[in-house]
């Protein structure tokens, strides 16, 4: 552990936290700044594409030999972000399992709500698909509301009849917009991010008028049978805690593989922050590992 790094991050991101109060104009533009003043790694490349009609982002690592397919879907509490602003995070999972990562561009809310980033999400794995990739190479991943949506689409898929991806990857899950997770409110005070304040007025955003416990709006209510392994990473100073947990119980009594992987006293995402924390590069070597041998895994089963 690095409690003296754990303690510069969190003074930096509470410097940096978005009002509570802003509009999603307002948090746009904040996110914006924040993230052009991250540049990508110099071996890290990004090209514009689409998939199903949906726009993606395509991530490649000079020196890694791609011979899978992340498909990353980007946070944002679903009104924020877009798929190049996560290359960075995106590429380190491309790093560790030899992949090609399409970071899908999923339409945002207010604008679109609910289904359309689930809608997106669907067309683009059905459009891999379609092209003749194997569900046995392909891993979803996200974080945040991506990792929501990433089990969403899992499930999505699983209701449309297509085969499943070999495996997912979520950090911090956003799965409940209901907000019933006991550390919304327990964990406010450590989470340096997150709040009930900050999430509240952005699920009606979302749901438009739909209910937030529907299963593909907050997954940890779905029907979780029949998905691929799950490696689920959380941080215990957030507020989302409570989402991993549950969504770990959920798959755990579904009879899904899950590996749920709690790393004290770090923040929401803290995968994004490797030059920062140890702990960062750790997760993501974890992640890499449990990805990369069920990828491998099916290509033995395969032949």
């Amino acid at each position: 552990m690095s409690t003296e790094q754990q303690q510069a991050l969190d003074a930096i991101l509470r410097q940096s936290a978005f009002p509570v109060d802003s509009d999603v104009g307002e948090l746009r533009r904040l996110l914006r700044e924040l993230t052009s003043a991250q540049p990508l790694p110099a071996e890290v490349t990004v090209k514009s594409s689409a998939l199903g009609g949906v726009p993606v982002a395509e991530i490649t690592v000079d020196g890694v030999e791609p011979r899978y397919v992340v498909v990353y879907f980007h946070g944002g509490v679903y009104v924020l972000g877009d798929a190049v602003s996560a290359a960075g995070l995106a590429a380190q999972v491309g790093r560790r399992t030899s992949a090609t990562v399409f970071s899908v561009d999923y339409r945002l809310a207010p604008e679109h709500p609910y289904p359309a980033a689930v809608d997106d999400a669907l067309a683009v794995y059905e459009a891999l698909l379609g092209e003749g990739v194997a569900p046995s190479d392909i891993v979803f991943a996200g974080e945040s509301a991506g990792g929501g949506l990433a089990v969403a689409t899992l499930v999505n898929a699983r209701d449309h009849g297509l085969p499943l991806p070999a495996a997912a990857f979520v950090m911090s899950p956003y799965v409940d917009l209901t907000l019933a997770g006991a550390t919304v409110d327990t964990r406010r005070a450590a989470d340096p991010l997150l709040s009930r304040e900050l999430l509240e007025p952005r699920i009606t955003d979302y749901t438009a008028g739909q209910d937030a416990a529907l299963g593909l709006i907050s997954p940890v209510f779905a029907d979780l049978s029949g998905l691929p392994p799950l490696i689920i990473q959380v941080g215990s100073n957030e507020v989302l805690l409570d989402d991993a947990v549950r969504l770990a119980r959920q798959a755990a009594v579904a009879d899904v593989e899950v590996t749920l992987d709690v790393t004290p006293g770090v923040p929401h995402v803290f995968q994004a922050y490797g030059p920062l924390l140890n702990e960062a590069t750790a997760a993501l070597d974890r992640a890499g590992q449990f990805l990369a041998a069920r990828l491998t895994g099916a290509q033995r089963v395969a032949g």
